[in-house]
């Protein structure tokens, strides 16, 4: 049964929520084949439950037309404030906390942060809820030098939503869009959670790169790694891990995996993941992926590639063209970029054997795809 929301004309963030979803589904699948000529797009990966999917959750603080405290999303393309606390995408928890937030910021007069004039204190709120322990990670974004009435403030939270295992201050003093500043530091509990994806678990900090809908993303690296059907006597590269979600999930079916990421920070979450599981068969280098490319040793049988939406740069691409590994692994949430990097790609050799989309952002014209390319000679 389709569900109605009250502010869907107002925000814009889900394109496709009077849609039913099959055809969603459909709709999708034919924008990767427009994108993907003469390719065999699969049928996308879909969800039974497509409502309240997103665990990882940004709003923005402002008064409403009462006058009080007030949180929602920006409307797209633009910076009003369209305050709802029953968004149909976002986890259900996090819309009852983002709720209570604000009436507790309301009682002690805290005043949203205001962009124009440079007043105020609190800018953005940012949660993270664990789908297996229900766990909740809250940051508060604020645009002062700090949050009056803290300690209150973080036990009234901790009281009304004993789930919230840990509160950081972020601060923000910047003049762009960006969300978190480069400061921060943990007002409550250790300043982690933890999450598990396929029996492993890792854990999440507040700049942790990690899936928005953690049921698909069992689904997203399920698939990927039956795509890439890995051996225990194969050696991986996993470019722009993270914090080695797949580097160690491949781990448990290949020989060895080195997983790459330019973030440092994400680099020692990856370490401090792999300690945590248990998995020895495995080693992570905060570098530039074409950089640590030029410095390998041995080919890699398999190379997974999940880059940001920008996609990867054509130097990286040559280079990886020129290792001449057997197949690569593209997981991409952009398969605007994946099309135009795997036309590269076919220039040294490589063709694409599969092409599969995987839905993890029901009711908004996003997708993610995962392409299978292997050299043509293999």
């Amino acid at each position: 049964m389709m569900k109605k929301c009250r502010v869907e004309k107002k925000c814009g963030a889900c394109q496709y929520l009077s849609m039913p979803y099959s055809r969603q589904l459909e709709t999708k699948r034919n924008d990767i084949r427009n994108l993907f000529p003469g390719v065999n797009v699969q049928p996308v990966l879909g969800m039974k439950e497509p409502y309240h999917y997103r665990h990882k959750v940004y709003f923005a603080f402002g008064y409403d037309p009462q006058g009080h405290i007030n949180a929602g999303l920006f409307a797209q393309g633009s910076h009003k404030i369209i305050f709802t606390d029953a968004c149909l995408i976002q986890n259900t928890s996090a819309n009852a906390l983002m709720a209570d937030l604000c009436q507790i910021l309301d009682h002690w007069h805290i005043e949203p942060y205001d962009e124009d004039r440079h007043t105020g204190t609190v800018r953005y709120g940012y949660i993270r809820v664990s789908h297996a322990s229900k766990d909740i990670l809250l940051t508060i974004v604020i645009g002062s030098r700090e949050l009056p009435h803290e300690k209150h403030i973080v036990e009234e939270i901790t009281a009304s939503h004993p789930e919230v295992k840990t509160i950081i201050l972020n601060y923000n003093h910047g003049t762009d869009s960006m969300v978190l500043g480069t400061s921060e530091r943990v007002i409550y509990g250790k300043g982690t959670i933890t999450d598990r994806i396929d029996g492993l678990q890792f854990s999440i900090s507040s700049r942790s790169f990690y899936q928005v809908n953690p049921v698909q993303t069992e689904v997203l690296y399920r698939t990927a790694l039956q795509l890439a059907d890995l051996h225990r006597n194969e050696n991986v590269l996993d470019v722009c891990c993270g914090i080695g979600t797949i580097s160690l999930l491949a781990a448990r079916k290949a020989g060895f995996v080195i997983g790459v990421e330019i973030n440092e920070k994400a680099i020692q979450d990856a370490r401090r993941n792999a300690i945590a599981n248990h998995i020895s068969n495995v080693t992570f280098a905060a570098m530039d992926a074409a950089e640590f490319i030029h410095h390998l040793g041995e080919t890699p049988d398999v190379v997974f590639l999940d880059p940001p939406r920008a996609g990867l740069s054509e130097n990286f691409l040559k280079t990886l063209g020129s290792l001449q590994t057997d197949r690569i692994v593209y997981i991409s949430c952009n398969p605007e970029t994946q099309a135009r990097d795997t036309k590269i790609l076919r220039r040294y050799g490589y063709r694409i054997r599969t092409l599969i989309p995987v839905d993890m952002f029901p009711f908004t014209k996003h997708i993610e795809t995962i392409v299978l390319l292997q050299k043509l000679n293999s």
